[in-house]
């Protein structure tokens, strides 16, 4: 009977596209942008954490972060620009954006 449950859980695992959804956290890491922003220090970048304690309260920020992300952007936090992250998709943007802004 465990080898059926097992099976049949397999089954539904396959059929429903087999793959979990990937974490903002695990994104940042796959997608390369720890090369210039850490969750707690500015790096080249700011820290995520400074990212979502100076949008927390702006219901446009994630549509904003996500197209500066996209697009890439210079002078919010300092004279070294972003460059645009193309090779991104959006829906990783998306998840990476609504990470960064639940950071406390």
């Amino acid at each position: 009977m465990k080898v059926l449950r097992a099976a049949l859980a397999l089954a539904a695992l396959c059929a429903a596209g087999g793959v979990a959804a990937q974490s903002g956290e695990d994104l940042i890491k796959k997608d390369g942008c720890t090369a210039c922003h850490a969750v707690d220090k500015k790096i080249v970048g700011p820290a995520y954490k400074d990212v979502a304690n100076k949008y927390r309260n702006d219901p446009k920020a994630s549509a904003y972060l996500q197209e500066k992300v996209k697009k890439g952007g210079a002078g919010v936090w300092g004279p070294v620009p972003m460059p645009p992250n193309t090779q991104v998709s959006d829906a990783d943007i998306k998840t990476i954006v609504a990470w960064v802004l639940a950071l406390k």
